[in-house]
């Protein structure tokens, strides 16, 4: 099962959501190519996370603040009520700018390395540049990276930079 997470906060402007857009839709093309039965979610977020249908993720045009911790909740949500971790194969894409509130970081960290590492295969993180995101989320990521071989980190400064991201998203494969 796949959770594609993207942030739609002011800081991600329509050229950050075009790359993750781009990237997403290679992906899910690949992986659909390669194995029957996909499940995959979609989670959109700015300071609060909503579960969105397919066409909603790659239409939406949000905006306002960021609090990452709101789409981690509402994963874990959606991996609590229908994909039970010892029956499913969890694989989650989140792609933000970095841009989050300070405060968010600690609880983020927290509850990846406590809830969110732990039940999942694989979780890729993928930054896109923006010119009005901090990007400081990415560094905080960096610190705990060693410690978790299922987390994948990309920094995706422009559309150039899509392929790239996606082999080393998917040649990390478990």
């Amino acid at each position: 099962m796949l959770i594609y997470m993207m942030d739609v906060s002011g800081s991600m402007g329509d050229e950050q959501k075009e790359i993750v857009r781009i990237e997403s839709f290679w992906i899910d093309t690949w992986l659909k190519s390669q194995y029957d039965g996909l499940q995959r979610r979609y989670v959109v977020h700015d300071a609060v996370a909503h579960e969105v249908d397919e066409d909603t993720f790659y239409r939406v045009r949000e905006s306002g603040g960021t609090r990452i911790s709101s789409a981690y909740t509402e994963s874990m949500k959606i991996i609590e009520r229908d994909f039970p971790p010892a029956d499913w194969n969890i694989y989650i894409f989140q792609f933000s700018d970095g841009d989050n509130w300070g405060e968010d970081n600690a609880s983020c960290l927290e509850m990846l390395t406590t809830d969110m590492l732990p039940v999942c295969n694989l979780y890729c993180y993928g930054q896109v540049k923006s010119p009005y995101g901090s990007g400081d989320y990415i560094r905080e990521l960096k610190r705990i990276n060693g410690k978790h071989e299922n987390l994948v980190l990309s920094e995706i400064p422009n559309r150039d930079a899509i392929y790239d991201s996606i082999k080393l998203f998917l040649g990390k494969g478990k």
